[in-house]
């Protein structure tokens, strides 16, 4: 069984990188259930996506302290997300904040650096993505979803390769966006063996 969460807020394709996930398992012959948790999403509220792959699953939902990987699209998000985590589970997460709509409505502040700093003392296995960096090279920011499930994929976690992947994403989206999808799945992947080499 491999369990994925995938955690962000609404606009940042939480909802397609689950179901990209669960195309290339299918492709691949692998059983998948997925589930979403959405809270004023369309508003910048938190997505949470349970992906669950293996075979008989009794339930979509992620039991806590189980996942293999969190994907976090944000860096308030995937610290939310910390108690699905397994003891020797994989964080992936993008530094670039959005500040949540409790906040914004509350008037609180929110540091994406103090979570960084969170992750980094409190998670063993753990990737940082230069969100910035990486929405300027991949040339749009709505296909960062896409690049960090091409660092998950070259991390290992998902029981599939980039091949069953790329047909997915083909199965997906409309052929105008094949080619920046594509283009950035293979730079999410070269930063992962980046961030690999630089620790």
């Amino acid at each position: 069984m491999t369990n994925i969460m995938i955690s962000g807020v609404g606009g940042q394709g939480t909802v397609l990188a689950s179901k990209l996930i669960a195309a290339a398992a299918m492709n691949n012959d692998h059983d998948v259930r997925t589930t979403e948790t959405i809270g004023m999403a369309q508003r910048g509220g938190c997505v949470a996506s349970h992906v669950r792959i293996g075979s008989s699953i009794q339930s979509p939902l992620i039991p806590l302290k189980s996942a293999d990987a969190i994907i976090g699209f944000e860096p308030a998000e995937a610290v939310r997300m910390l108690p699905y985590l397994s003891e020797d589970g994989l964080v992936i997460v993008c530094d670039t904040a959005i500040k949540p709509v409790t906040s914004s409505l509350k008037g609180g502040s929110y540091r994406a650096d103090d979570m960084i700093s969170f992750l980094k003392t409190n998670i063993k296995k753990l990737i940082i993505i230069d969100g910035e960096k990486l929405i300027k090279e991949c040339g749009s920011e709505k296909t960062l979803n896409v690049a960090l499930l091409g660092t998950a994929l070259e991390s290992g976690v998902f029981p599939f390769n980039v091949d069953d992947m790329a047909k997915a994403l083909h199965e997906t989206l409309p052929e105008r966006f094949w080619d920046i999808n594509i283009k950035s799945l293979d730079i999410g992947r070269r930063y992962y063996n980046e961030s690999r080499n630089a620790q």
